[in-house]
């Protein structure tokens, strides 16, 4: 998909995973100043690129195409691969005990969207609306839902995926962190 000189596609390659790692780099949690994460928003969990590799494996990640740069990615996760990467554990435990419509997440077909990033030169496009719906044409025919958890404190962030349809359906504290887990049904739409 072209949109506004960028182009939304699959990750391809390594050289676009270690992309994905570069730009994840600079968005952490760790690496930006609390005034930049309250104004920019941010991301909490750093992948290795072996991690990326078993992920675009199971499910392709999407990145956005920049002229000299990645521009932006959205990262997916089937269920299967929850032990993959030991920090989201909890996540996925929780969805065997989070109740949507009357069942608990895991009796979905989901899939999680997220982490997702975009360079700093590349926000307030419409990017992160764009590689949702870019995920939802690829995957709806496979899942019901897409899941992810978000800071609470990362507005920005929240604010982009209530905008596409996302919902909170449950909160919930992991030490000194707030979070909000959001479902976009995509039965509804």
């Amino acid at each position: 998909m072209v949109m506004n000189e960028v182009v939304i596609r699959e990750a391809r390659s390594k050289k676009d995973l270690q992309e994905i790692l570069t730009l994840q780099g600079e968005n952490l949690t760790t690496a930006i100043s609390h005034d930049e994460r309250k104004r920019e928003g941010f991301v909490t969990v750093r992948h290795s690129l072996l991690d990326l590799e078993k992920m675009n494996i199971s499910s392709s990640q999407i990145v956005v195409d920049g002229h000299d740069q990645m521009a932006g990615y959205l990262l997916s996760m089937r269920p299967e691969l929850k032990m993959v990467i030991p920090t989201l554990i909890p996540m996925f435990l929780l969805f065997d005990k989070v109740v949507y419509n009357g069942r608990v997440l895991s009796d979905y077909r989901y899939v999680v969207g997220g982490q997702v990033c975009i360079a700093k030169s590349y926000r307030g496009r419409g990017l992160l609306s764009e590689m949702y719906h870019y995920m939802k044409s690829s995957f709806e025919h496979q899942f019901d839902l897409c899941i992810t958890e978000i800071a609470t404190d990362n507005l920005r962030s929240m604010k982009g995926h209530e905008k596409i349809g996302f919902e909170i359906i449950h909160q919930y504290q992991d030490g000194d962190i707030n979070w909000n887990i959001v479902v976009w049904d995509w039965t509804k739409d």
